[in-house]
């Protein structure tokens, strides 16, 4: 069947689609620069279907079923795509800025190169989904999913992860900058050169994240739990590290300077070689901790005096 008949089938709409798809199970349509510009497409079939480079801009899939189905350079700016079921799409470089994907299922969907910008993800599914490079500035992604999904080098500047799982999650190299991530799940998540200047991780779980080089400048860690992080040579300079559980953590070589550590709890800590000259360790608990060649100088200490 000609690609053009597909495109007449689905502009009757979804209940004549539907039935076609059903009656055709064996078929997998063709939709390619399909303009489906503010097409209603609640609850429609397109499993399997080939929608590269289609205009579903402002298009509504709602709770649509896109499971394999290939959206490769589509147009879905400002789409509705609530509830709607991506497993193992295929996404790359499609154009979803503002686009409303709340509680979508995109499992195992790649994403490689998407324009995700002001987005809205919340409380989506993105496990294993792939997004290298991907671009989320100012997505919304509060209570979303991210187990071991890939974001290498992904750009989340300024997007919102309060409570997101990203438990596992790969973030080398990828930007946070200003971005919002208190009370989110961060364990043994890479965030291997991440940069997290300025973002806010208040009461997040960082248990056994791997931060080695991360650069966190300015950052918000206040009450957030390190327990058994590596942060070897990460740069935490002003960063706000208050009662934050760094017990068993790997700071080594780690440039502290001027952080506030106070109250912090880092118990059998690796300090060796750091710089925490100017730090504030006030009332730290610094027991068994390494710090050996750590440089000190006008640093806090927990007895609340100044080391020369």
């Amino acid at each position: 069947m000609a690609p053009g008949i597909h495109v007449a089938l689905i502009e009757q709409g979804v209940e004549v689609w539907n039935e076609w798809r059903e009656s055709n199970p064996r078929v997998e349509p063709d939709l390619r620069e399909a303009k489906l510009h503010k097409a209603d497409l609640r609850q429609a079939n397109l499993t399997k279907v080939n929608l590269s480079s289609a205009d579903l801009s402002m298009a509504d899939l709602s709770m649509a079923n896109l499971e394999w189905s290939n959206l490769y350079q589509a147009n879905l700016v400002e789409a509705t795509i609530h509830s709607t079921k991506l497993y193992k799409a295929n996404l790359r470089e499609t154009n979803l800025t503002m686009a409303n994907l709340g509680h979508a299922v995109l499992t195992g969907a790649d994403l490689c190169m998407a324009n995700l910008y002001r987005a809205n993800l919340t409380g989506a599914d993105l496990t294993e989904a792939t997004l290298y490079t991907a671009k989320l500035r100012e997505a919304e992604l509060r209570e979303a999913d991210l187990h071991r999904t890939d974001l290498r080098e992904a750009d989340l500047t300024q997007a919102h992860l309060n409570e997101a799982n990203l438990t596992e999650a790969n973030f080398t190299m990828a930007i946070f900058s200003l971005a919002n991530l208190i009370g989110a799940t961060l364990y043994k998540t890479n965030l291997y050169k991440a940069n997290l200047s300025l973002a806010n991780l208040c009461m997040a779980n960082l248990l056994g994240a791997s931060m080695r080089r991360t650069i966190a400048i300015g950052t918000n860690f206040i009450g957030a739990n390190f327990y058994r992080a590596n942060l070897h040579k990460a740069i935490l300079i002003q960063a706000d590290l208050r009662e934050a559980t760094l017990s068993e953590t790997i700071l080594t070589r780690a440039d502290l300077r001027k952080a506030n550590l106070s109250m912090a709890n880092l118990r059998d800590a690796s300090l060796s070689d750091a710089n925490l000259a100017g730090a504030n360790l006030t009332r730290a608990n610094l027991y068994h901790a390494n710090l050996e060649g750590a440089y000190l100088r006008s640093a806090i200490m927990p007895n609340g005096q100044k080391h020369e």
